[in-house]
């Protein structure tokens, strides 16, 4: 018995198929992306929004006094992730030749304005660092921090010495681009020099029929640099898993083999989960409220899931600026036809009738879309009051608007159609017209239900720690293997954690469990959203500024919400099946 059954699966998997072959193209597969060039072939840099790890508000890279291309600034088509992440690629005059040697005049700047002058002078002292793209490749730089040699991307805008007051303007640079022969074993290296000559290889030049660009580093002059990489160490505790209570073997057989008489009059002896099998399947409260959360906790699931399973095997990687958001967005939108059979389903099961599934299918395609919408919306005003190239500009809001309404609402209903021709699951005994008494409780039971969270949190918040790293501190994010891993370690643990919490409470005579299954596994999410403002204050102390804070606790609240409807889903749709097999396993009269 499951809410999933194979009709579905096989339309979801039918539906993935035709998603990558219509979409293959716009994947980053290693080792297949990068473009070939011949000698004297030319070569634009671009740049990218201003970003700082201090205020999170990036800007246009021309909104500061820089040189500006002869023919003008053109912007670059940009993806939906790239525009949700607040990118704004446009050209430069910063222009390449591949194997010749030049010197290039970019442009004399005009005397500064005293605008001008604060305006540089803020952005340094908040830290923002120009970011530049060369063959899709970012510019990288190393630099000295607390005594370690790091890698980061982009260069700062400004330098202020330490104990001084004085900000130096970047205002010279010396690229390095690492080419490699297409169809040699040598790696030239091209360099613009000590004097801003460029340097090139003399070996083997008549061989190469082509070179395919690797590397992208700047020195910027008033930061001195190593390039030494530090070598990160990824490493992950232990945890402790649970399992299912043995009694529950016990019981079983004991009632397997116990007849009619025997039970009579072992009535009082029997674990108490079987004196509520009148009332386990009753109703719950707010049960349209449930099959909406259900279902949406199953699309987004399946939108992680396949994420980061492409994401593991090179389809979708963070060096393909917004795919990994594009794709992410793209797969939900197919996955509103699990969202709403799967809530349709639930609330068949529920009510014994499909009457009012549109109403049940409408919801589950707003509930958790609304809900974000909310939240983008107050930081939308926020970022457009602060003019940061961050903030959604209206043309997206429509057409996200499209997106929601005229592809993830149909396929939402078009899954609601399919839950209500599916075969209804019929409860395995019959529920009593008036309710059992619950019997008092020394402690209330929410306290173990939010306790019965910090098991899964256990397994994720290791990790957790290198994701916000990599949004907040603009570092790259490759170990999805890893994170693969952590994702299947979290599922069983959500699942194991609510099937004990569920018979618990059955035990006890407690069989409003619908509710407390779902949060049991759902309350990671508290414990997410708590992390999320220890790491605020402890570990991204260079965050200033109230807006900066909103912002991050917005985009922190949005990511606990989606946690809480996957986690509380799995836990909610193993507890359901539990439940099922238990009552069903004992022959009751």
């Amino acid at each position: 018995m499951e809410l999933v059954t194979k009709p579905l699966m096989y339309w979801v998997f039918i539906s993935i198929i035709v998603f990558a072959a219509q979409l293959c193209n716009g994947f980053y597969l290693p080792g297949s992306y990068m473009h070939t060039y011949v000698n004297g072939d030319v070569i634009y840099a671009k740049v990218n929004s201003l970003t700082s790890i201090e205020t999170e508000l990036p800007f246009s890279y021309y909104s500061l006094p820089y040189c500006k291309p002869l023919g003008g600034i053109k912007k670059s088509a940009e993806n939906l992730g790239e525009l949700l992440m607040g990118d704004q690629i446009d050209n430069s005059p910063y222009r390449f030749r591949m194997n010749v040697n030049e010197s290039i005049y970019i442009c004399t700047t005009t005397p500064l304005n005293e605008h001008e002058v604060k305006l540089l002078k803020q952005r340094t002292q908040d830290l923002y660092q120009v970011n530049m793209i060369l063959d899709n490749l970012p510019v990288m730089r190393f630099a000295v921090q607390n005594g370690v040699k790091i890698q980061w991307t982009g260069f700062p805008v400004g330098y202020t010495p330490p104990g001084s007051s004085d900000d130096y303007i970047i205002n010279h640079l010396k690229f390095t681009i690492l080419v490699h022969e297409y169809e040699g074993s040598n790696t030239e290296i091209i360099g613009t020099g000590e004097e801003g000559l460029g340097v090139i290889s003399e070996s083997d030049k008549s061989k190469a029929s082509g070179y395919q660009i690797v590397g992208f580093q700047v020195s910027p002059c008033s930061v001195k640099y190593d390039p030494e990489v530090m070598t990160s160490l990824h490493m992950y505790d232990n945890i402790n898993s649970v399992s299912c209570p043995s009694e529950l073997d016990k019981d079983l057989t004991r009632y397997e083999e116990l007849d009619k008489e025997a039970q009579a009059q072992m009535n009082e002896e029997l674990s108490g989960w079987k004196l509520v099998v009148g009332d386990v399947f009753r109703e719950p409260s707010c049960s349209k409220l449930l099959c909406i959360m259900v279902g949406d906790g199953v699309q987004i699931l399946g939108m992680g899931g396949v994420t980061i399973v492409f994401a593991a095997l090179g389809f979708m990687s963070p060096a393909s600026r917004g795919m990994l958001l594009t794709g992410m967005i793209v797969l939900y939108l197919i996955l509103g036809i699990a969202a709403g059979y799967v809530s349709v389903r639930l609330w068949s099961t529920i009510k014994g009738t499909s009457e009012g599934w549109r109403s049940v299918s409408w919801s589950a395609a707003c509930f958790f879309p609304g809900i974000a919408f909310i939240i983008l919306t107050v930081l939308n005003f926020i970022l457009w009051g602060s003019n940061s190239t961050g903030a959604i500009p209206i043309s997206l809001y429509f057409e996200l608007f499209f997106l929601w309404f005229c592809i993830s609402v149909p396929l939402t209903m078009i899954g609601g159609f399919m839950g209500t021709r599916a075969e209804a699951i019929e409860y395995p005994v019959r529920t009593n017209q008036i309710p059992r008494e619950i019997p008092a409780r020394k402690y209330p039971s929410w306290l173990l239900v939010l306790g019965a969270g910090t098991l899964p949190f256990g397994t994720l918040f290791i990790e957790l720690f290198f994701i916000l790293s990599s949004i907040w501190l603009g570092r790259f994010y490759y170990v999805f293997g890893f994170l693969l891993v952590v994702l299947l370690l979290l599922i069983i643990v959500c699942a194991e954690v609510s099937v004990v919490l569920t018979y618990m409470h059955l035990c006890v005579e407690d069989w409003q469990w619908w509710w407390k299954a779902f949060f049991a596994s759902g309350s990671v999410s508290l414990y997410v959203f708590l992390y999320s403002i220890n790491y605020l204050v402890f570990d991204l102390q260079s965050l200033s500024g109230p807006v900066s804070a909103t912002l991050y606790l917005g985009y922190s609240l949005l990511m606990a919400v989606a946690i809480m409807l996957a986690t509380g889903t799995i836990g909610f749709l193993m507890s359901f099946y539990f439940v099922h097999y238990l009552f069903s396993s004992v022959k009751i009269d």
